[in-house]
């Protein structure tokens, strides 16, 4: 996808929910024209058409658009099945945006420069599984917090209950006690004031058991899919869950889209950052990249700190060696992340 010399042109493209605006630009950077689209396929044929066109024959024409997977995905879509060379922008904030300002043309001209200016230029997420898996993910995200948000209010709605009631209920645990709530049955005759406390209490009970038994469900689809899509490797990973697996799966994508196992810690936020100058030496901690990455990547660290013997063993040998736990911890991260890469870009035959 690289633009070479000055055989090719560029479209950044910035992307709204009704609009999105593009720019086309040369190998240089230099802006040649501007365009603005309506987000429907109409606007999408329009953009193809206006791009090929300034491109004709003889010149390269890539594409950089920002949010693929939000409000650019039809757009990416569209181009991609045309055969086009479509690369993924952030749209995280940039330094040059305070400098320059902020406008969507000037947010699509600054798209199709860092296209340029980019050595290795972000390739598209897949679509297919791994679409149905994020969709799944983000559904059962929204079900977990949901519920976590219910027993939160619960909870503070047994602290006001009638004593009884009260006493009966806040030395449960969180399962059952839902449940129990859920349950409840309110006297009769009744005050408006118990009447609507029962009513409360029973609704949030109702409405965390159906939350919890849709992320179960939710959660035994993504399991599917992860077995589908990594055949073997949860049961082969220690310390590590369908979930944690399947946000991996989630930001590696597809083989050949994270170019190598540093590139693949960058994005998890596991590879330390140098921060030497003259005579100092030394890295910092890695704050940036994928943070819901970097969080699969801790969660699977910690369970194998605590239940695999080997990893036990690692710890407790860096650990006479002076390290603290959380260097430990960034030190497996930093392996899983190395790990996980290889095993998902070269995976190991299916045994039948």
């Amino acid at each position: 996808m690289s633009i070479t010399g000055d055989t090719g042109l560029v479209a950044g493209v910035d992307t709204h929910r009704d609009t999105h605006s593009a720019a086309l630009c040369d190998a240089r950077g230099r802006v040649l024209s501007q365009r603005q689209v309506p987000a429907t396929p109409g606007g999408y044929a329009d953009l193809l058409a206006w791009a090929t066109a300034a491109a004709g024959t003889g010149q390269q024409l890539a594409w950089a658009i920002e949010g693929t997977r939000h409000y650019g995905l039809g757009l990416a879509r569209h181009l991609a099945g045309a055969g086009q060379q479509v690369a993924e922008i952030d749209s995280t904030r940039h330094i040059s945006k305070r400098r320059a300002g902020k406008s969507d043309p000037i947010d699509a001209v600054r798209a199709a420069r860092e296209l340029l200016a980019r050595p290795h230029p972000g390739q598209l997420r897949a679509d297919g599984d791994r679409e149905a898996l994020r969709l799944l993910m983000c559904d059962r995200d929204n079900a977990v917090q949901s519920a976590k948000t219910a027993r939160t209010v619960l909870t503070s709605v047994i602290v006001t209950a009638p004593s009884q009631l009260r006493e009966e209920l806040r030395h449960l645990p969180a399962a059952r006690r839902a449940q129990a709530c859920a349950a409840l049955a309110c006297p009769a005759g009744a005050d408006r004031l118990t009447r609507v406390t029962y009513q409360t209490l029973t609704g949030l009970g109702q409405r965390i058991t159906t939350l919890a038994t849709t992320a179960a469900g939710l959660e035994a689809q993504i399991s599917e899919i992860v077995e589908d899509m990594t055949p073997g490797l949860v049961a082969a990973e220690p310390g590590a869950g369908a979930l944690s697996i399947a946000q991996v799966l989630l930001s590696w994508s597809h083989p050949g889209r994270i170019r190598s196992e540093a590139a693949f810690a960058m994005l998890s936020g596991t590879a330390p950052v140098p921060v030497s100058s003259g005579r100092t030496d030394r890295h910092r901690l890695n704050r940036l990249g994928d943070r819901q990455l970097n969080r699969a990547l801790h969660v699977i660290a910690v369970n194998r700190m605590r239940h695999h013997p080997p990893t036990r063993a690692y710890a407790e040998r860096r650990k006479a060696e002076g390290k603290t736990d959380k260097e430990i911890r960034r030190c497996i991260k930093r392996y899983l992340a190395r790990h996980l890469y290889r095993a998902l870009t070269h995976p190991a035959p299916r045994t039948t």
